[in-house]
């Protein structure tokens, strides 16, 4: 039914910009024929003795030209945006029920297993992942290994240094460091997208309890 409701959303979206853009094409047509009639005008009652100049007359059609070519191409711009927009919602449709990591520092446990990423601004040669509870203490860290730059994904088995914790959502930090210096580390939480909001600025994304987040927030399609 989600499926349903995102396609005729996106189709209303598609047939909302072809009406605005025939809209728009009506009115830079209107401006046009006005400026015409005036400039008929004009000449019909231009003073015999001191006609208007030639040079005149082609400046105003030259600047009715530019203003129409600018006015044709927002016109298209906008007609693309929209056009973009409703494409992007279609596709983003096929991300229903996948995994995926964007940026935040919450974890999930459930069964005795969490997901989660991290993001590095360059190489790392050591990659910590702490686990905090509710009140910031320190649960367990996660020694993830040397790292490439870009996008890692790490599993948490929910053992701590006391036992092992009970399902439900924590929090997490990342401390990275190459050859002994700091590295700029994001975390990245997990979530399954639920479903697709199509919208003018691009598709929204419903990823489980952690809400709505752009297409653009998305770092890695982890399953």
């Amino acid at each position: 039914m989600a499926a349903v409701q995102d396609l005729t959303t996106t189709r209303n979206l598609a047939v909302s910009a072809a009406s605005q853009q025939k809209s728009a094409a009506s009115a830079t047509g209107e401006t046009e024929n006005r400026f015409l009639r005036l400039l008929v005008t004009q000449l019909k009652n231009q003073d015999p003795l001191n006609p208007l100049d030639n040079a005149q007359v082609t400046t105003q059609m030259a600047q009715l030209s530019t203003v129409n070519g600018i006015e044709k191409l927002n016109v298209t711009l906008q007609s693309l945006a929209a056009s973009f927009a409703a494409a992007q919602s279609m596709q983003a449709t096929s991300m229903i029920g996948r995994g995926v990591l964007i940026p935040g520092s919450a974890i999930a446990l459930e069964a005795g297993k969490a997901f989660a990423g991290v993001e590095l601004a360059q190489p790392a040669d050591k990659v910590i992942v702490s686990i905090h509870d509710a009140s910031g203490n320190v649960l367990q860290q996660v020694d993830i290994g040397p790292q490439a730059a870009g996008v890692a994904a790490f599993q948490w088995d929910g053992v701590t240094n006391g036992g092992t914790a009970a399902d439900g959502v924590y929090k997490f930090s990342v401390s990275a460091t190459s050859a002994g210096k700091k590295v700029d580390a994001s975390p990245l939480s997990f979530g399954r997208v639920v479903a697709v909001t199509p919208g003018a600025q691009g598709a929204m994304l419903t990823i489980g309890e952690i809400g709505s987040v752009a297409l653009s927030d998305i770092r890695q399609i982890v399953q």
